[in-house]
């Protein structure tokens, strides 16, 4: 497919302009014209991609005077005057100042060839300029999500082309796809970086607590409420707000949260004063909200709020080209936090790994790629962690917290995720089953069914 070649002509004369522009069009550019320099400016950005064709003698803004704005914004955008024989003086000032070129009236071949030119420098320039935002990105701190496979590319795509907009965004993904991973790296790399990301699973807070928790509650607003709490809305001033497991949210506060979206303001629980909020919301599903819509479990109007920009974060098994790069990375980490030697991949590994559905995603491929490292590279990709708790890599600690981690894991396994269901299974307070889980990286979503 043949790039686009976009030429801004600025010319006081209807009649040169039309002559202009069935020359350029013929040419097979895509041609805007102005009368005057100041609309013309409106029109013209760092990410303008293509050629300024102008007048140099015109009323109110002369050509020099618009050339002077343009350079102050972008001095690599190629600005080619047209000249009467009395402006060539002028011209060549402009050229000093930074014009491409500059051509004398009337229009001969030579313009066309100029404005060839002039094009393809832009582009080169603005190819030079995604490449350079694209290595600061990569080298900047923060979140970083590795994939080289086309459905990454075009997700990163679209996470940087929205991702200092104000709009909300939705994020679609199965379990263990890293949904607040794509959440941090809309944060981390934005504007809003400087400020709070607040995370907060819907399905996770009790549903008589959660509106106090999400937006604060003025002391004495209801049993128990000793002192004024801030809300996690306002916490997250100037920063974003994720919301995780929104398809989990009420029917009630599904209604209040929709206020709040659109009246960017929030009154906690008891106050009959509002307080104004500038942050950005961004909330994850692993199930079609769409559909939960149309079944009536979740309410429309929210539903196309959220869904401004829809990110969908594919399954590991739709990329698995990614795997093995994803697996180094992941072996890498846990070189470095379990101070093990680094192990290679074996072919008949990576094959292996091939192979697998991994129904976890990226999480369960990590937690694979950390066994790997622990057990001194004595796993397979079907083998599970209690296959290997004899092996003589291991110390009598790690073997302990392996099979202390392979008891909760089954725990949430079977109680499907429902933290109070693995407390009576394991016999242990609330408080220090989240200890445990925390210590072996576990989340109650590993092992909630997943339909999405």
């Amino acid at each position: 497919m043949t790039e686009e070649k976009t030429l801004l002509i600025i010319d006081d004369e209807q009649s040169i302009r039309d002559a202009l522009k069935q020359l350029f069009e013929i040419e097979g550019y895509s041609v805007q014209c102005f009368s005057s320099a100041t609309p013309a400016l409106k029109k013209l950005s760092r990410q303008f991609s293509g050629v300024v064709l102008c007048d140099i003698n015109m009323p109110e803004v002369n050509g020099i005077q618009f050339l002077d704005q343009v350079m102050q914004f972008d001095s690599e955008l190629p600005v080619v005057f047209l000249t009467g024989f009395a402006d060539v003086e002028v011209a060549v000032k402009a050229i000093q100042k930074g014009a491409y070129d500059f051509f004398e009236k009337p229009v001969s071949e030579p313009l066309l060839d100029c404005i060839e030119r002039a094009l393809d420098k832009r582009r080169l320039v603005m190819e030079n300029r995604e490449l350079k935002a694209q290595v600061k990105k990569k080298s900047a701190p923060g979140v970083r999500i590795l994939g080289e496979t086309k459905q990454m590319q075009q997700m990163l795509h679209l996470l940087d082309a929205v991702i200092d907009t104000p709009a909300e965004v939705l994020i679609e993904g199965e379990t263990g796809t890293g949904k607040e991973l794509v959440a941090r790296y809309l944060h981390d790399h934005s504007e809003r970086s400087n400020h709070n990301f607040v995370a907060i699973n819907c399905g996770a807070i009790p549903e008589e607590l959660i509106e106090s928790e999400l937006f604060g509650a003025k002391s004495g607003a209801f049993t128990g409420a000793k002192e004024s709490r801030e809300g996690k809305f306002s916490f997250a001033q100037g920063g974003t707000v994720f919301l995780d497991e929104i398809e989990a949210m009420s029917a009630a506060l599904q209604v209040k949260l929709l206020r709040v979206l659109e009246e960017r303001s929030v009154t906690p629980v008891g106050s009959n004063t509002a307080i104004a909020l500038d942050i950005r919301v961004v909330a994850a599903t692993k199930v079609d909200l769409q559909t939960l819509v149309a079944q009536g479990k979740f309410r429309s109007d929210l539903f196309y709020r959220l869904n401004l920009v829809k990110v969908m974060i594919p399954s590991l098994r739709s990329r698995k080209a990614d795997i093995p790069l994803l697996y180094k990375h992941f072996s890498s980490i846990a070189v470095t936090r379990f101070h093990k030697p680094m192990q290679p991949i074996s072919p008949e590994l990576e094959a292996q790994l091939l192979a697998q559905d991994w129904p976890g995603n990226v999480r369960e491929l990590r937690n694979h790629a950390e066994r790997h490292i622990l057990l001194g590279g004595a796993m397979t990709a079907s083998n599970n962690m209690q296959s290997n708790l004899s092996d003589e890599t291991l110390s009598l600690a790690e073997k302990v917290s392996y099979y202390e981690q392979s008891l909760i894991e089954e725990a949430l396994a079977q109680s499907q995720g429902s933290i109070k269901d693995a407390m009576n299974l394991l016999k242990v307070p609330r408080k220090t089953l989240y200890d445990k889980m925390s210590k072996y990286g576990l989340n109650r979503t590993m092992f909630t069914n997943d339909d999405g």
